[in-house]
């Protein structure tokens, strides 16, 4: 194992973790806002403030960055402190054992097992994973309220783990092209009333097996379609700014008029 080179700035490191567990001890016991919350009263600003880390770390913004790191930390010390006067857990538990779950699961590290690239690593991972939750399913582990395309991705990883899995991505397109097509036979029609709910299915199906694709040629999908949500805004938000400056009414624009805008907003970088 290669031994890491010395922190040199591993005491700074602990005084400040330190120093947010006595802010947070002195905060519950003073502050009328902070003693009346409990484990359900901040879980909804955790999760917002997850997503101003991920829109910090889409636009490349370190500082921000940096501040929504620090805005989840407190979060953590604030159930462990919660936990704490439970009687539950305190923060030191919590960090005891994700260090003993990690060494756990890397015994390719921390043991004699042999794991040479990413792919054996991650099917490690999920096996040992799957033995220490006794007979739980491969997929037990994937959060029910996260967002669809993240859990499809979770799903596709878990099952890939334990060997469910295409062999190469010219299948999985396969299934796509596949997929596309009977999408489009069934529903791209102007005869007749859609079945509302066979094609709800038939779209997840869809969807499903782009998901597939782009995991296997590395693409985050979650991250490509908020960049074009992304791109798609900034595009309209130039639309409205420029034809606004020309004196016109966006809600009484044709939509030639709009596109002449859309297509000078395509050359922003």
């Amino acid at each position: 194992m290669i031994e890491p080179p010395k922190d040199l700035r591993r005491k700074e490191k602990l005084a400040a973790f330190d120093r947010l567990l006595t802010i947070m001890d002195e905060l519950r016991l003073n502050c009328p806002w902070d003693k009346k919350q409990t484990l359900e009263s901040i879980r909804h600003l955790t999760i917002e403030e997850t997503y101003e880390l991920s829109d910090a770390i889409l636009n490349q913004n370190l500082d921000e960055v940096k501040k929504e790191i620090g805005d989840l930390m407190l979060h953590m010390v604030f159930y462990s402190r919660i936990a704490d006067e439970q009687g539950a857990f305190d923060v030191a538990d919590a960090l005891n054992a994700i260090c003993d779950k990690l060494v756990n699961r890397h015994p390719h590290i921390y043991g004699d097992v042999e794991a040479n690239d990413e792919e054996a690593v991650k099917a490690n991972w999920e096996k040992i994973k799957l033995k220490e939750k006794g007979n739980q399913s491969v997929l037990g582990g994937v959060p029910q309220s996260l967002p669809a395309l993240v859990k499809a991705v979770r799903i596709q990883d878990k099952a890939r783990g334990v060997g469910f899995d295409w062999e190469k991505k010219e299948q999985v397109w396969e299934k796509v092209e596949e997929e596309m097509q009977e999408f489009k036979e069934e529903f791209n029609s102007e005869e007749g009333e859609i079945d509302k709910e066979r094609a709800t299915l038939e779209f997840g199906d869809l969807l499903f097996s782009l998901v597939n694709y782009a995991r296997f040629i590395d693409i985050d999908p979650e991250e490509a379609l908020e960049r074009t949500n992304i791109k798609f805004i900034k595009r309209f938000r130039f639309l409205e700014e420029e034809s606004k400056k020309d004196g016109k009414d966006i809600g009484e624009m044709t939509l030639a008029e709009m596109d002449e805008y859309w297509e000078k907003a395509k050359q922003l970088k």
